[in-house]
């Protein structure tokens, strides 16, 4: 090994113990099974907004993102816009409202469990399938992240990529087992910021060096469609399809379990507002700095090597490896690891919950202990993370790929259900079980055809009709019962009392 890959492993291996640290540290204030998958309902706006940030964005926003942008130019822009606009809105539609309607609801620790309780759902049908799909998804999302961590370890060790998989994995699954919610939540305030500072620095120091006078016109000598934001790079326009479906990203937002538990960690309603701004600011600083990480790539590779890069999601790695001494490589090569524990660790958190919450405690053992309960999860998160590793293991997945699916799936399944069971009364149970299924199913079913209409990202056709579908089937059964209806009211009185 030489002495710039002992430098930089020298620098994870520090990093990995600080995160390893604050799992110790969270396992100690993990005392049931509220703490390890909610933390407590205990956040400040700082950790909240971060987390809800960092959890988001996963590797793909240091490897999928700037490769798209690499692959494109500045026509990539129609993603993170889709999804700016998404995070503003999931903190102003959703946050305050299903913070208090979990509390109200019995204090539903998760989103399978808030439906069965908002609905006074006995036969806990909707809950199981809901948690069925957050595993589905889950697991297709986790491995997403583990592939990040394959391609990372690979690109900067030299490791095999099956090994580079198993390493990641190893790192995620450390301190998810023990600390649960608030060492998810507080490495990932950790993580955040880190993630956002390597997206700043980085395209900066490679326009810079990168040998043309600026951005602009070196992405014009290169190709001038890379400056167009409506052509390919062929210069043919780009299609109302391709458009639209880059800004529906933001529809996935509404429906993404581990985002939405951030809003329900927050320690108080007052505190959604402060938190709102911190997350709004830190995902566009984040996401621009993306793109011209893989804007100035294009450059910066084509001055030094004079070819193309074969797998473009490494972008971000190369640039580090060859702009920045070991010791400050090592640190921005850690925003890497950071982007892909600060999803994959949440991820895994919520199906473990999926599995102890709502299937478990509700199926098997209803009358669990909490200690039972906990443990219960700590087994599915070693579970659910060996699953995934071995999705990972094909070094040919696209992370960006992978996690489109997965954020449609969770988009279209759980966001219209969501949103309407937060602003309409008439709403009942057999509409939210019909909106889960027909939104689940339509991606599913949508995924595996191309073509024509096909081609359109599968969350908008998923999204719309799980919509129809929720209304259509609430109108045609009957009302909700009193209870519902009574606890719907207090809901309403609760957020006019926090207004």
């Amino acid at each position: 090994m030489d002495r710039s890959t002992m430098a930089i492993s020298l620098t994870f291996v520090v990093y990995l113990v600080a995160m390893l640290i604050i799992g110790y540290y969270a396992y100690l204030r993990t005392k049931n099974s509220s703490d390890y998958f909610l933390g407590g309902r205990s956040l400040g706006p700082w950790p909240a907004a971060l987390s809800a940030g960092a959890s988001d964005m996963s590797g793909w926003l240091l490897l999928g993102l700037p490769g798209l942008a690499y692959a494109t130019g500045v026509s990539s822009i129609w993603l993170p816009v889709g999804l700016l606009i998404g995070t503003w809105l999931n903190w102003l539609i959703c946050a305050k409202r299903l913070r208090t309607f979990t509390i109200v609801a019995s204090d539903s620790l998760t989103i399978p469990e808030y439906f069965a309780n908002r609905f006074k759902d006995s036969k806990k049908i909707l809950q199981t399938i809901s948690a069925c799909f957050i595993l589905l998804f889950f697991l297709i999302y986790t491995g997403s992240g583990l592939v990040s961590g394959g391609k990372l370890f690979h690109t900067v060790f030299g490791l095999n990529y099956h090994w580079a998989v198993v390493a990641g994995t190893l790192c995620i699954v450390s301190y998810t087992l023990f600390g649960g919610f608030l060492a998810v939540s507080w490495t990932d305030l950790v993580q955040g910021l880190l993630m956002s500072l390597a997206l700043v620095v980085v395209p900066i120091i490679a326009i810079q060096t990168d040998g043309y006078s600026t951005l602009g016109s070196g992405l014009r000598a290169v190709n001038p469609n890379l400056l167009n934001v409506f052509k390919d790079l062929n210069g043919d326009p780009i299609s109302a399809i391709s458009i639209i479906s880059l800004l529906a990203w933001g529809l996935g937002y509404f429906g993404q379990p581990h985002i939405l538990a951030r809003f329900n960690a927050t320690r108080s309603n007052k505190d959604i507002k402060k938190a709102r701004r911190i997350a709004v600011s830190w995902t566009a600083i984040s996401m621009i700095g993306s793109v011209c990480v893989g804007i100035a790539g294009i450059l910066y590779v084509l001055s030094t090597q004079g070819s193309p890069l074969a797998d473009k999601e490494t972008v971000f790695m190369v640039l580090v490896n060859t702009l920045f001494n070991p010791i400050v490589a090592g640190i921005l090569l850690a925003a890497v690891l950071a982007a892909i524990m600060s999803t994959a660790d949440s991820q895994l958190l919520v199906s473990s919950s999926a599995i102890a919450e709502d299937i478990y405690g509700k199926w098997i053992r209803p009358h669990a202990s909490q200690e039972e309960i906990v443990l219960v999860g700590r087994i599915g998160v070693v579970v659910l993370s060996l699953a995934a590793m071995g999705l990972a293991m094909d070094p040919g997945s696209s992370v960006l790929g992978l996690v489109s699916y997965a954020w449609a799936g969770f988009g279209a399944a759980f966001g219209p259900a969501l949103i309407i069971s937060l602003f309409w009364p008439r709403m009942n149970q057999h509409g939210a079980l019909a909106g889960v299924l027909v939104g689940g199913i339509t991606v599913i079913v949508w995924k595996q055809i191309s073509g024509g209409i096909f081609d359109l990202y599968e969350i908008v056709p998923g999204f719309i009709l799980s919509i129809v579908a929720i209304v259509i089937v609430s109108l045609i059964t009957p009302a909700p019962n009193k209870e519902v209806q009574e606890q719907y009211d207090e809901y309403q009185k609760q957020l006019q009392s926090d207004a």
